[in-house]
């Protein structure tokens, strides 16, 4: 099952995430969700794990596994690195062992110290705060990525944390518009109205954090995941799904992509196993009215700054 892109390329609506993988075991983890049938990977020069995707992702070529063609490979700009588009892009491609990119994301908006390409530091500065840059305007990156595209080095261009206004100012200076918009949405932070606003101006919606971030988040950030709701486990044991199964199906017919992440075998079977059954439109309604506007991922933690304030 694939979503049309505004860029005319097609993009699976579900995909692997690869944040906080371990770089030992990710080779079998790509090499198993392959198998299993997933076709899209959702990556990152932060996770600071591109250079393992990228053997998993040769082997699985020179293999036969899978063909280059059949692969919807998602990575982002870090903030360190807008004022470096070209090089940044060039460096993941490199670590990927990849000759384009399917599609290439500005993971946060905003631009921050620059410490080497792909080095992806969030510097500090003395006051323990975010070393904001202030000289490189949103445009200005949004102007190199759209170069990119006529390089043939990527073929969809999108924004990542965008609320509605950066997304419509994005939509305004852009000449190539943002094909997708990737952003925090689960049941306990829908986020509706953003949502709609992008899908009415043919941005597709990603969902990162699909599950509420599930026990990873609440390591990280201390949040509560929205796996444990009662209500959703009552809607889980009505189609004798995993409620998991059911966040993801729910995601899906709102006609957002979505990016699980797992490090777990079975888990990452259970999580493809979504297009055999339907929520119902009262199942739906029983979710929407779950919606908490409750964010798990909170990266002020590591910042010093709320960059959502």
């Amino acid at each position: 099952m694939e979503i049309t892109l505004n860029s005319g390329h097609k993009m699976p609506i579900v995909g692997l995430g690869v944040w906080r993988m371990d770089k030992e075991g990710i080779r079998d983890l790509i090499i198993n969700s392959i198998k299993i049938g997933y076709r899209h990977l959702d990556c990152a020069a932060d996770y600071k794990n591109e250079a393992e995707v990228g053997e998993a992702l040769s082997e699985a070529f020179k293999t036969g596994l899978v063909k280059r063609e059949d692969l919807f490979v998602t990575t982002k700009l870090w903030n360190s690195d807008h004022g470096h588009v070209i090089e940044a892009c060039k460096d993941s491609l490199k670590k990927l062992q990849l000759d384009y990119l399917d599609l290439y994301l500005v993971h946060f908006p905003v631009a921050t110290r620059h410490t080497g390409v792909g080095t992806t530091d969030s510097a500090l500065g003395d006051d323990g705060v975010l070393d904001i840059d202030t000289t490189i305007s949103l445009e200005t990156t949004w102007r190199d990525m759209e170069k990119l595209v006529s390089m043939g080095l990527v073929r969809s261009i999108g924004i990542s944390n965008y609320d509605v206004f950066l997304t419509r100012d994005c939509l305004a200076y852009s000449k190539i518009k943002p094909a997708v918009n990737q952003i925090e949405t689960h049941p306990y932070f829908q986020r509706d109205s953003l949502v709609k606003f992008c899908q009415k101006h043919g941005i597709c919606v990603t969902a990162h954090t699909p599950l509420g971030g599930a026990t990873a988040n609440a390591e990280w950030f201390g949040t509560v995941s929205c796996l444990d709701d009662p209500a959703l486990k009552a809607v889980a044991e009505k189609y004798r799904k995993t409620v998991a199964q059911v966040v993801l199906r729910w995601g899906i017919q709102r006609n957002t992509v979505v990016i699980p992440k797992t490090s777990k075998a079975e888990r990452l079977e259970e999580n493809f196993k979504v297009f055999d059954f339907e929520l119902t439109k009262e199942d739906m309604e029983v979710i929407k009215s779950m919606d908490r506007k409750y964010r798990t991922n909170q990266p002020a933690k590591f910042w010093g700054i709320d960059l959502y304030a």
